[in-house]
């Protein structure tokens, strides 16, 4: 019988080892160790320098969930200092509890450090008071026994128009006026649920008109004083009512108009939130929040409300900056707005998507990033009117960029519409929203699989997928589940 010989063993062992029985060679190689660096750190370094593939401008987010590399980012940042952006914004939308208002405190943070001011104008749980604090900004607390904004304080405009001569200040009360305008419409909204009718509207304009006459600069009017000069009936305010003359028409043409204005005041809806002193002016040379969370959230008027407020508010005095500014007289500010919880002031009723809308649509010049949150397109799809619908959308599709947090199946064909996304994208984004693990060793669910991580999409780019990680400075003013926290038991 024929001894089998055996092969000869090579001269020197392959990558994997020495080959055959015996020679132990292995079925998998662990990767070389990788470590990162700026250019000035590894220059000269042997044997590879290789770039990330993901811009480094702007605020360190995280890093890539496939090459690990850092990923910064911020609307700010992306639109001035590397033209990826054709306006400074973002919309961001995931399924509560995945990090989306983390990922905007982190940017809010950042951009701080670049001398941005973050604005938060309507925090409902708090997510930001204690960032704004902890940055040295103002913290403004509104609601009921809280404190109030009144929603004719013009703010800062006022004291930024004595300060301008010409053009500039015509254009500056102008758009006081407005807003003013603006605003008390929109609480007329929320009352009714309906918008009020144009000759309303322009009875409301002649009635500020004779406010400011009455009281000049030195007196900031309340919604009582512009009941007051209705219930008068001045001639300004009859001619563009058309009263033809009669006083009792004058009184039925006005009488819902009243009405309405009435239950703004401290006994109707509203609870006189906005019908009062402002309570702590607005400062321009620093972050602010306005600390709503007050507020119940059976109150959804008078959240809605506050919200829309605090918005029109905080944009009267980011104009009133800018104009201080481009005259000279102030330096030149640069400004994060946040608008969170969305979906709320969109709901409250018909007609609240145009004033959102004329809030939002900001000039590229005016210096100003702007981040809306929501958690799904379908809190937009589900408003009343095919109109509404179509203009919320267009939040969405303007923006400069969006960031997705994980989302459920039934969300992707609505939002394939407005954002291109791949079939992997999609994927992705259904896989980061499912539930958590129930941990039976512990009794408890284990951390969701989307936690942290968001899909950054900038038109038809692909998507960077990215995972946020807190550093240990951060933790705290990103809890927000303090109220079940409980001192350790000893």
């Amino acid at each position: 019988m024929a001894s089998k010989t055996k092969e000869p063993r090579p001269a020197r062992p392959t990558p994997r080892g020495w080959p055959g029985p015996g020679g132990g060679m292995v079925g998998y190689v662990d990767p070389a160790p990788e470590w990162r660096g700026t250019s000035v750190q590894v220059c000269g370094l042997w044997p590879f320098g290789a770039g990330a593939g993901t811009p480094m401008v702007g605020v360190p987010l995280g890093r890539d969930l496939d090459s690990g590399a850092t990923v910064c980012c911020d609307p700010v940042s992306w639109f001035t200092r590397t033209g990826l952006l054709a306006n400074p914004s973002m919309f961001v939308l995931g399924r509560p509890g995945l990090g989306k208002s983390t990922v905007v405190r982190r940017m809010a943070l950042g951009l701080a450090g670049y001398g941005v001011h973050p604005l938060i104008f309507g925090d409902l749980k708090p997510d930001y008071t204690d960032l704004i604090r902890a940055i040295g900004g103002q913290v403004i607390s509104l609601g009921r026994g809280r404190g109030n904004l009144n929603v004719l304080d013009p703010g800062e405009s006022v004291q930024a128009a004595a300060r301008l001569t010409g053009e500039a200040r015509h254009r500056l009360l102008a758009d006081v006026h407005g807003r003013r305008l603006h605003m008390v419409s929109a609480l007329i909204t929320i009352l009714r649920s309906a918008p009020p009718t144009d000759r309303e509207e322009t009875i409301l304009s002649a009635a500020l008109n004779v406010l400011d006459d009455r009281h000049g600069p030195d007196r900031v009017p309340v919604l009582g004083d512009l009941v007051r000069v209705i219930k008068d009936a001045p001639e300004s305010v009859r001619a563009v009512a058309l009263d033809r003359g009669d006083i009792d028409r004058y009184r039925d043409i006005t009488e819902n108009l009243e009405a309405s204005l009435t239950a703004l005041l401290g006994d109707g809806r509203l609870g006189g939130t906005f019908a009062s002193p402002t309570t702590e002016p607005m400062k321009l040379d620093r972050p602010v929040c306005f600390d709503v969370s007050g507020i119940d959230d059976s109150e959804q008027l008078l959240q809605a409300a506050a919200l829309l407020s605090c918005w029109s508010y905080g944009f009267g005095a980011v104009s009133a900056a800018h104009a201080l500014a481009d005259a000279g007289l102030e330096p030149q500010r640069n400004y994060f707005l946040v608008m969170d919880e969305l979906w709320r002031v969109l709901q409250a009723g018909r007609g609240l998507v145009d004033r959102v809308n004329a809030l939002t649509r900001l000039d590229r010049q005016r210096g100003v990033g702007l981040a809306m949150i929501t958690h799904s397109l379908d809190d937009l799809l589900a408003l009343p009117t095919e109109e509404d619908r179509t203009k919320a959308k267009g939040f969405v599709e303007r923006a400069g960029m969006v960031i997705c947090a994980g989302l459920p199946p039934a969300e992707m064909p609505q939002l394939s519409q407005v954002v291109e996304l791949t079939e992997a994208e999609k994927r992705l984004l259904v896989d980061w929203s499912t539930p958590p693990a129930w941990d039976g060793a512990s009794g408890r669910n284990g951390t969701p699989p989307g936690l942290g991580n968001f899909l950054i999409k900038v038109g038809s780019r692909p998507g960077i997928p990215l995972h946020v990680d807190l550093t240990a400075a951060e933790l705290e003013v990103n809890n927000t589940n303090k109220r079940w926290n409980r001192p350790t038991q000893r």
